[in-house]
């Protein structure tokens, strides 16, 4: 796949770009950072997304994740004593809003979440999950490449 015939929403609709970024930075606000990137991690693997994926692996390990950790997180329900019940209830939500057209998010993910998040830390963790969806939608949909950052660029 290549970019050639794509746009750059940055640079064709900064305005756009923009607010993303500052939802994004407002999702941001009161979670831990290595828990954001496993959530972004989690969507971006649903999502497909490789260059999300790439970066927010990178992110992760900045923010000091181990290593063992990251292997787990497409397997996490198998894997489950590699996170703490709150990093469980945070990817058990990532998924079903990630996937919310298969089954919607059922009640007992939603509560599982507010047993671990309070209020306030519930709706930025929310916020991610929605953020990071759509950046992967704007990357698959605008052919980034995977293995670049072009944040750093």
């Amino acid at each position: 796949m290549t970019n050639q015939n794509r746009i750059d929403l940055a640079r064709t609709a900064p305005k756009v770009y923009r607010a993303q970024r500052a939802f994004e930075d407002a999702a941001r606000e009161g979670l831990d950072p290595e828990l954001g990137e496993l959530v972004r991690i989690r969507a971006s693997q649903l999502n497909g997304c490789a260059y999300c994926l790439h970066m927010h692996v990178n992110d992760a390990r900045e923010a000091g994740a181990d290593e063992n950790r990251l292997h787990m997180v497409s397997v996490w329900r198998e894997a489950a004593r590699f996170f703490t019940d709150r990093e469980l209830a945070a990817l058990e939500l990532t998924e079903a809003v990630t996937l919310v057209s298969e089954r919607g998010v059922p009640d007992e993910v939603y509560a599982r979440a507010a047993e671990h998040f309070e209020p306030a830390e519930l709706a930025s963790l929310l916020a991610l999950i929605l953020s990071i969806n759509t950046w992967n939608r704007i990357a698959l949909a605008t052919a980034k490449t995977p293995g670049t950052d072009e944040r750093k660029a």
